[in-house]
């Protein structure tokens, strides 16, 4: 199979179900070979099932491409390695890493428990951080060998966090986190030849089944449906392959047909004396800086009226 991912190898991680499977099979038909990576737990990520992974793989290789199945968990940073390294010893080497992993637990803030923070936070922030950790290992070695390389991580944020969603503050605490890795990776890996973006997709998966999402009726003559998960892949192919080479550090925003870049916290209003502020003389200061600043985001990533 030949494509613009022709003869690399990627790690998709969550990659049995959803936007992950899309993710598999859009790079294996651009000539990629392909880790499989999950679990194979629930929406909360309770349990473990390896068929999940099999099938995508038996999927991939029957359609004329390469693949492995791994059902290591990214939470185990050991596991994360194992992952890494099924890539190296089964397709000799590494070129990209798609962190695509989570499990949601949603509950109101009043309401979250413990458990229930520190899992999401394990599976989506931690599991990002371990799985790019050990690949990184891997593409510094390389650097300090002589090699070039030519390589990328691509993450997983969302919505929830980068524009924040009621009832989900353990998940998008942990997809703000990434989106904040991501800009620091860019910055620290691009000496090694490796960039580092973000996705924040919205489409209809079983995970997103119970946020209110409803698939959008099929256009009559494409047969086109904005919730199909398959729309996010090719962003996501097309930021592992050598044409992305130039872009890192970014989220891109992704839904149906639309593609946008996620514009960054910048500062805004200001308001400065020469010398410490008393803080009583500040509730003169601050609600005018408040009120001619931009707005919070909605969902969609438009101010809120």
């Amino acid at each position: 199979m030949s494509g613009i991912c022709e003869g690399r190898v990627v790690i998709i991680t969550g990659a049995g179900r959803g936007i992950g499977r899309e993710h598999a099979l859009a790079f294996a038909r651009e000539g990629a070979r392909v880790v499989v990576n999950d679990l194979g737990g629930s929406v909360d990520g309770a349990g473990a099932d390896a068929s999940p992974a099999q099938q995508v793989v038996d999927e991939i290789r029957a359609m004329g491409g390469e693949a492995v199945a791994n059902t290591d968990s990214v939470t185990d940073y050991a596991g994360a390695g194992r992952i890494v390294q099924a890539a190296i010893d089964t397709f000799g080497g590494l070129d990209v890493v798609v962190n695509n992993a989570g499990i949601l637990r949603d509950r109101m803030f009043v309401n979250m428990t413990e458990e229930e923070f520190d899992s999401v936070i394990a599976v989506h922030l931690r599991g990002t951080f371990a799985v790019s950790r050990h690949a990184v290992d891997y593409w510094r070695a390389r650097a300090k060998a002589g090699e070039v390389n030519d390589a990328r991580i691509i993450s997983t944020s969302s919505p929830s966090g980068i524009f924040g969603n009621i009832g989900q503050a353990n998940y998008g605490a942990a997809k703000a986190g990434i989106a904040a890795m991501t800009v620091i990776l860019a910055d620290e890996l691009g000496r090694l030849g490796v960039t580092a973006n973000a996705i924040a997709p919205v489409a209809l998966t079983r995970m997103t089944e119970g946020l209110g999402l409803v698939a959008e009726s099929e256009d009559a003559a494409g047969g086109f449906s904005a919730m199909d998960p398959a729309n996010i892949s090719p962003l996501v192919v097309w930021l592992g392959s050598p044409l992305s080479a130039g872009v890192t550090g970014r989220v891109f925003t992704v839904v149906g047909g639309e593609i946008g870049v996620a514009e960054p916290w910048v500062k805004g209003p200001v308001a400065t004396k020469d010398g410490r502020w008393d803080p009583a003389e500040l509730t003169d200061v601050v609600p005018g800086l408040v009120a001619d600043a931009r707005g919070n985001s909605d969902m969609g990533g438009n101010t809120r009226a």
